[in-house]
């Protein structure tokens, strides 16, 4: 008999827990399952049959968040690309040098040549003159020999091709195809120039052309290149 008292008081107790969690359950939207796996043991024997316990229960709620693996794409406007030559080179690694630099063309204004001339455009070094990626420049090749290559911020790389009977020292000139443009794109500064690689006095077509077909500069190129 007392095991059967015992047994009807638990029934009724567990219809009142299930009672209870079935009104929280509508109240607070959250389903009886979520609130049976957000308390421990602890919380179930602390529940005392009144209305108080559901609103302690608000507060004790844990949310489980599921993590999916998302795969994260990054977009062409996301990866930043050199904007300019000058972006692609570490100038720092080279060896720096102070000039005086002005501007030539192949006319007669700088080479006293004319388009009739039949060394007109063809540089000391037997190369044509150049306005490229890779330009041809004129220098004192005591001072930087026929091949050196510089850097040239502002103008970009320059060849030595060439000489001048006013380009003495610590000055060079670099090409460009018209009048206008030397005055308008140059003219005449005070620059740090880079010694990318010094030349051995040979320059060639083909190693210009070369250095001016380097791939991975091509998208440069239309910056440079004369028509």
């Amino acid at each position: 008999m007392v095991i059967y008292k015992i047994l009807r008081k638990s029934l009724f107790v567990l219809l009142f827990i299930l009672a209870l969690l079935s009104s929280y359950s509508l109240i607070a939207n959250v389903s009886s399952v979520d609130v049976f796996a957000s308390l421990d043991a602890n919380d179930i024997r602390k529940i005392e049959f009144n209305r108080a316990p559901a609103k302690e229960m608000i507060g004790k709620k844990k949310y489980v968040r599921k993590q999916s693996n998302v795969t994260k794409y990054i977009s062409s406007e996301q990866v930043t690309a050199p904007a300019t030559l000058e972006e692609t080179i570490d100038l720092t690694q080279f060896e720096k040098k102070k000039v005086v630099a002005t501007g030539y063309t192949a006319g007669v204004e700088s080479t006293g040549k004319s388009p009739d001339h039949p060394a007109y455009g063809i540089t000391y070094s037997g190369v044509k003159v150049k306005r490229d990626l890779y330009s041809t420049i004129a220098a004192d090749i005591s001072v930087f020999p026929i091949g050196t290559i510089l850097f040239i911020p502002g103008y970009g790389y320059g060849v030595v091709a060439d000489t001048g009977s006013a380009i003495k020292g610590n000055k060079i000139d670099l090409y460009y195809p018209t009048v206008k443009e030397v005055f308008e794109k140059w003219g005449k500064r005070e620059v740090d120039v880079y010694v990318v690689e010094r030349g051995n006095g040979d320059l060639s077509e083909d190693v210009l052309t070369a250095l001016n077909n380097t791939e991975a500069l091509q998208v440069f190129r239309s910056q440079y290149q004369s028509e």
